[in-house]
């Protein structure tokens, strides 16, 4: 069924039991973010808080908890809705009254996927001219925040050029009772905008939606081609039209169904210091200017609710919510580039800093030629490590991905290290912010595989070094060493490794910190890929030149501890979870 806003999203889930309803008073400060966590951890529904403490209006978090809420959002399988895409792009093209009849069943959702003006709507309830941002139960998520944080805005900018929308979800700052941050990161469509009326020397129109049809927040944060409306898509994820009002003042249409609307405009050199934040990276991300968006006034419902999220260590929902969006546009890659049969983004590490891409080669080399043409594709030119593997590997079984490199990744032509290079805004691997390096590992089947008789023993950790706390494999190519916080004596144990017969025939020696648990796959993975940058992380057994190519000789050492300059991981404030404990009774939640 399409859901037209945000509460017809809540009678649903309240109907299938998934939806809890929180009546004593939790505070925003903290709370909601344990609550959460644990609910979460557990598979549990979707909570809305209706006695929020420092504010009338009622707060939903978890919209996205679990992977049926996200396929309900979606109208079923995601992987199937790109599917229906692409069979329209293969029947379609060119159109025929043959291709029109077999997809009229693809097609019918494409003749309600417009917007529709209306003159009114709930959203215009109440307005205020003075607003007063205070009043909204905004979030602080983590004892080490700036302050607290929109997690779940829907921020809508029009190009100033062509008036083309965006619809992208950048957190905001609560500075005051009529400012936020702007946390426009690169490659965002709304900073896009910016530039460009920095550019014209001008301010620039947003409006900040809450709430509305959950399949805006879907869109807003899907990987769609520079200059493509987000609300089409969210459109097509409701198979009806989206009702809006034209507003005289921003110039913008904004959904009449919406929970609140914020209204205001970014000036171009109007900045301010935004964070820390405890992003989905899994520790605060670094304090930094961004542009300060001014409030002019807030439309809402009369009893608006509040949506919000929360960011951390995985898994929390962007978790479920990526995986879907990829499954949703693979088939829209492939249209692409059919020589790319899979590409999957792991959610553990925070999504760009690890991608593992399947490929059909034709000709000896092709797979490069393709990687390095995925990372110039939008978002996913963020990507740190890209691991290209033949169209027969999982790419979603890391074990898998790394039984292929054993086989085939050749130290003299697989390994490519690319630096400098533009990056992640919430990576802080890199020497500066939004700057790092790319690390490519190829490991097709462009022959005979180069080794057959994987490493038959993981080496115990009293063999190694006394600050060595555990040892284990993530299939043959990888070594995870896990080492205790006062540890500093790396050559030493980089000598040891390359040299141990247990260890000296993994490719790779994985070094990670002592809060890394290696019996957690999701765990492993956060605190390795978020942790190292290419460039200055890789100690290789040998280094050496061939023609005019550096080479890395096997076993390569990468130090993927947490180190000095970093900042640190998200953890709640002990005193703040003694008071959920004591709550808990209370809550009427039955997990936990």
């Amino acid at each position: 069924m399409p859901f037209t806003d945000l509460r017809t999203f809540l009678a649903e889930l309240e109907k299938r039991g998934d939806l809890a309803r929180i009546s004593v008073p939790v505070d925003p400060n903290q709370e909601m973010t344990v609550i959460q966590h644990r609910v979460m951890a557990a598979g549990g529904p979707a909570l809305l808080f209706e006695n929020v403490k420092g504010s009338r209006f009622r707060v939903v978090t978890g919209l996205m908890g679990t992977r049926s809420r996200v396929n309900l959002i979606c109208g079923g399988s995601p992987a199937r809705l790109g599917q229906r895409i692409f069979r329209l792009s293969q029947t379609l093209m060119p159109p025929t009254f043959r291709g029109l009849l077999r997809s009229r069943n693809d097609l019918f959702p494409l003749f309600s996927a417009r917007l529709r003006n209306v003159r009114t709507g709930p959203v215009m309830e109440t307005q205020t001219g003075s607003p007063d941002l205070s009043r909204l139960p905004v979030l602080t998520c983590w004892p080490g925040d700036g302050g607290p944080f929109f997690t779940l805005p829907l921020v809508h900018t029009t190009d100033p050029e062509n008036g083309t929308g965006n619809l992208g979800m950048y957190r905001l700052q609560r500075f005051d009772a009529a400012s936020t941050g702007m946390h426009w990161q690169i490659e965002r469509g709304g900073g896009v905008h910016f530039h460009k009326a920095t550019m014209a020397g001008r301010p620039l129109p947003v409006s900040v939606i809450l709430g509305g049809p959950p399949s805006l927040m879907v869109a807003a944060v899907a990987p769609l081609p520079e200059g493509m409306d987000e609300r089409l898509l969210a459109v097509y994820l409701m198979g009806r039209p989206l009702d809006v009002i034209h507003r005289s003042t921003t110039g913008h249409r904004i959904p009449a169904q919406a929970e609140f609307v914020l209204e205001g405009t970014v000036t171009p050199g109007d900045m301010r210091l935004e964070g820390p934040f405890g992003d989905h990276f899994g520790h605060y991300s670094h304090a930094a200017d961004y542009p300060v968006f001014r409030v002019q006034r807030i439309l809402a419902r009369k009893d608006a609710i509040y949506p919000a999220t929360v960011v951390g260590k995985p898994v929390q929902e962007d978790y479920y919510l990526g995986e879907a969006l990829q499954e949703m546009t693979l088939p829209l890659l492939k249209m692409i580039r059919p020589a790319i049969t899979d590409l999957w983004a792991y959610p553990e590490t925070g999504f760009h800093p690890l991608a593992v891409m399947a490929v059909t080669e034709r000709y000896p080399r092709e797979a490069l030629k393709h990687t390095l043409g995925m990372l110039g594709e939008g978002q996913v030119s963020l990507t740190k490590v890209m691991m290209t593997v033949d169209a027969s590997v999982d790419v979603k079984n890391f074990k898998a991905v790394s039984q292929a490199l054993w086989q085939y990744l050749d130290a003299e032509t697989g390994i490519h290290l690319l630096a400098p290079t533009a990056q992640d805004t919430l990576d802080f691997t890199g020497p500066a912010m939004n700057t790092g390096s790319r690390l490519i590992l190829l490991a097709t089947q462009a022959g005979a595989p180069l080794r057959t008789d994987p490493p038959a023993h993981v080496p115990q950790p009293s063999d190694l070094h006394g600050d060595v706390l555990s040892t284990a494999a993530m299939g043959p190519a990888f070594l995870l060493v896990r080492v205790g916080s006062g540890f500093d004596d790396m050559a030493s144990l980089r000598e040891i490794l390359k040299n141990h017969p247990a260890s000296r025939d993994y490719l790779f020696h994985v070094i990670v910190s002592e809060d890394i648990p290696l019996d957690d796959l999701v765990m492993i993975l956060w605190g390795w890929f978020t942790r190292f940058d290419p460039l200055a992380d890789l100690y290789p057994a040998d280094r050496r030149i061939a023609g005019n190519r550096l080479v890395f000789d096997f076993p390569i050492a990468i130090d993927a501890r947490w180190k000095k300059g970093y900042p640190k991981p998200v953890e709640f404030d002990p005193e703040v979870e003694k008071q959920v404990n004591r709550m808990w009774p209370t809550l009427g939640l039955s997990t936990g």
